[in-house]
């Protein structure tokens, strides 16, 4: 009787080491599938998010020359107009993260800036200029960079900034419910993300 009670007890402690080896075994099973599809998607994020859109301005250029003594002055000017090809660009290949298996967080350390790349198609009308105050060439890269900073200046009042900022939280937010769908944390540096709002408010 004794013998068969202790067989009895090797048995049942026999089946509790396998179920908790094996439960042990599942967990890892289950932590390393999750880190491999939160890695999969934090990859397909990983790409060129470009917002395009075109302003438009015109404005008169003029300048002037005083000349011998200033008894004499040499004017020039010209009607400019811009029609400006304007993209906004978030490389996502740059964006960084760590991942902490054993805590279940991803912390997102770097997120690229926006690239605003300016290309404007000038053209001039309406010009005039006296012999001795010619259009030079600094005249024509004083007013590229005068529609440029002009431009970007439009630029970051748009909507054109907004969609591409909405663009990038689409983006990142995909990260958050990979994350979130696994019982995992997001969080940028020290800050835990806990919706797409918060997102928005770490690019501020």
């Amino acid at each position: 009787m004794r013998r068969i009670l202790i067989v009895i007890i090797l048995i049942v402690l026999g089946i509790f080491t396998y179920l908790y080896f094996k439960d042990k075994s599942d967990q890892r099973v289950e932590l390393a599938q999750a880190t491999e599809l939160i890695e999969k998607e934090i990859k397909n994020v990983g790409k060129l998010v470009v917002t395009e859109g075109s302003f438009a301005q015109v404005f008169t250029y003029k300048d002037s020359k005083k000349m011998y003594l200033d008894l004499l002055t040499a004017n020039k000017k010209a009607l400019v107009v811009v029609n400006a090809k304007v993209t906004i660009a978030y490389d996502l290949r740059a964006l960084e993260t760590d991942v902490d298996v054993s805590n279940k967080t991803i912390t997102i350390t770097h997120i690229p800036k926006a690239e605003i790349n300016i290309n404007p198609d000038i053209e001039y009308y309406d010009v005039s200029q006296d012999y001795l105050n010619q259009f030079d060439a600094s005249d024509y890269n004083t007013i590229k960079k005068r529609v440029t900073a002009s431009v970007k200046k439009k630029v970051e009042a748009s909507d054109l900034r907004k969609n591409a900022e909405n663009r990038l939280i689409a983006e990142l937010s995909n990260i958050y419910v990979a994350v979130n769908t696994l019982g995992w944390t997001l969080k940028y540096d020290t800050t835990e993300i806990n919706d797409s709002q918060e997102l928005r408010n770490i690019l501020k």
